[in-house]
Order: C-alpha cells, then sequence, then structure tokens
C-alpha cells in the first residue's frame, strides 16, 4: 500500500516558527507533526510513502532519512498552488493501485485499516457544528457522494473532510487532476483537491465517506497547542522522574532535555536538547535547544534554539529568538 503526503506548504499562519521549520516538523505531543503521520500509516500497514516536499524540504527529508526505514520518496512543489497540485505533482505514483493521501498539516488518530480493504474510494469526514472553515461533502440517501465544495459559504451538510482519502481508481483521479491543472481550475488563486474530487465522482467513479474518530488540525499556533493538549491527554506518556523539579503529568520530555528547579506541566512538550531553569510552565510547547529560564509561561510556543529569561506570562517565539523581560 502506497501513501501519498503533501508537506509543502509555508505554514504562514505558524510563523514566525516556520521561517525556520516547515510546518510538518512543528513538535506536538513530543514528536514532529509528520512523525505522528508516519507512525499512523506504518501501523496500518502502508509500506511505501510519497513526500511531495517544498519550502524547507531539505529537512523534512531529512528527519524522515533519519528516524525511519520505509521506503520513501521525495517529490518537489516548486511553488505552492495548492493541495490539488501537490498531488498532481506526484501523478507518476497514481498508476494501478490504490493510493491513500493524508494531507500533512492534519494529525489522525483511529482505525484505518477498514478503509484500506475498500472496493470504493473514500474520503474521510467528521461531523462539526460549523463547516466553512473546511471542505464539504454532499451525499445521497445510500451514502455516495455527489459533491465535494471547498469551503463553502453555504454547506450542503455537516460532513467536513479531515484530509484523509482512499483513491480506488487512480488512473481516473489521476486524468481528473490533470483536467483540473490544464483547464487551470483555480479558486482564490489555487487548485483544489476538492475540485479534482468533484472531476472524480462527476466521472462516474464511486466515492463513500469514512468516519475519521479523531483529527487535529495543526495549522495555527492556537491549534498546534491545541493538539498537544488532547494528544498528550489521549497518549499519556510516562512521565519523567526529576531531581529538583516537579512534573504534572501528562507531559512529553526528551531524554536529553534538562529541567532544574522547576515545576513543568500540565500539556508541556519540552523537545531534545532543551532547558528548563527556574520556571513555571504548563501548556507550552518547547523545541528543540532552546532554554527558557525565571518565567511562568503558559499557552506559548518556544522556537528551536530561542532564548527565553524574564517573566512573560504569555508569548510566541520564534526560532533562534532572544528575549528578556524583567520586571
Amino acid at each position: 500500500m502506497r501513501a501519498i503526503v503533501p508537506v509543502a506548504g509555508f505554514g504562514t499562519r505558524l510563523r514566525p516558527h516556520t521561517y525556520t521549520l516547515p510546518k510538518a516538523l512543528m513538535p506536538v505531543a513530543g514528536k514532529p507533526i509528520l512523525g505522528h503521520i508516519l507512525d499512523e500509516l506504518l501501523e496500518i500497514g502502508v509500506d511505501e510513502v510519497v513526500l511531495v516536499v517544498g519550502h524547507l524540504g531539505e529537512k523534512i527529508e531529512a528527519y524522515v532519512r533519519e528516524n525511519y526505514e520505509v521506503p520513501v520518496h521525495f517529490v518537489r512543489q516548486e511553488r505552492p498552488l495548492g493541495n490539488g497540485h501537490a498531488i498532481y505533482v506526484a501523478r507518476e505514483y497514481l498508476e494501478d493501485e490504490a493510493v491513500l493521501i493524508m494531507l500533512g498539516d492534519t494529525i489522525f488518530r483511529g482505525d484505518f485499516r477498514p478503509m484500506l480493504r475498500s472496493p470504493v474510494s473514500l474520503i474521510g469526514v467528521r461531523e462539526v457544528p460549523d463547516p466553512r472553515r473546511f471542505g464539504v461533502v454532499e451525499v445521497d440517501d445510500h451514502g455516495r457522494v455527489l459533491r465535494v465544495v471547498e469551503k463553502p459559504e453555504h454547506p450542503p451538510s455537516n460532513l467536513a473532510i479531515t484530509g484523509v482519502y482512499f483513491i480506488h481508481d487512480t488512473p481516473l483521479f489521476r486524468r481528473c487532476l490533470e483536467r483540473l491543472i490544464h483547464e487551470d481550475r483555480r479558486v482564490r488563486g489555487e487548485y483544489w483537491l476538492a475540485d479534482a474530487l468533484q472531476l472524480y465522482v462527476d466521472a462516474g467513479a464511486v466515492v463513500r465517506t469514512y468516519p475519521v474518530e479523531e483529527w487535529y488540525d495543526c495549522g495555527t499556533p492556537e491549534a498546534v497547542l491545541a493538539a498537544n493538549r488532547a494528544l498528550l491527554d489521549l497518549l499519556d506518556p510516562p512521565a519523567p522522574r526529576l531531581e529538583g523539579a516537579l512534573v504534572h503529568p501528562p507531559v512529553a520530555i526528551a531524554p536529553t532535555a534538562v529541567i532544574e528547579e522547576s515545576v513543568v506541566g500540565p500539556h508541556v512538550s519540552v523537545a531534545e536538547g532543551a532547558r528548563v531553569v527556574r520556571s513555571v510552565i504548563r501548556d507550552c510547547i518547547v523545541n528543540r535547544n532552546a532554554t527558557v529560564r525565571h518565567v511562568v509561561l503558559q499557552g506559548s510556543l518556544i522556537g528551536e534554539g530561542a532564548y527565553l529569561e524574564g517573566r512573560p506570562t504569555r508569548v510566541n517565539l520564534g526560532d533562534d529568538s532572544e528575549i528578556e523581560l524583567g520586571g
């Protein structure tokens, strides 16, 4: 089974972090977003992965090669022209066999094994109160997808597309992607996967929905922190015993992190090489090799290699930054 994962976006809503770190490598609950996705794919039996990379793609390639042995192909999307275009540039991998597509800025939890055994194509969905921010599907009385619409002002249903798709007839889907690009069917300047799927449905493909149990969008700092809280609650990793520090689970603290005379947690992730000294932090993510000293901190993201000292209560501090706050 092959999976295609587009991870080429700039992640503009996560700046300043994504100036130097791809969005897919943002840490959540002890590992990068992409790590959660790849672990899920391997768990369900995927044995070949295609990653569509762009901005800072070399960092994604280095992370994957260092941490995974599964066969991975890297395809470059030179310009960020939407998720439909991202799958289009990887169209050579849409051959005769079915393929799984998972968007690279969302963490999924659930049992996807039945999805991979389906005789028809499937779109992962979940009911939401306000679907206008998402792609939405409309189904008939028999559960067959009739319409696929991206961020509709008047949604035809409350079934939001979560970002996981099982494509059964890959040659037909490839032709639909090619038509999307060749006919220049852009919306707001981008080629949307939803529009390629509508062409696929219109061409006669049978598409149904598949319920997704847990779905964590990671597109903004607030969403990343929310995903960190939810996944730490769900996974409940073992809390380390640290001499001279007080830990309130759930937390994810890397073995090489240093915690000195501090209170950490709940809902804190501290990455490799980070230092937390004489501080109280909760609901925070401290990225690799960052230093946090003498602060009381809540609801914050600390970027890779950043240095923070003082007494702020909330910050969104990017990579390699330095800040000192007194008072």
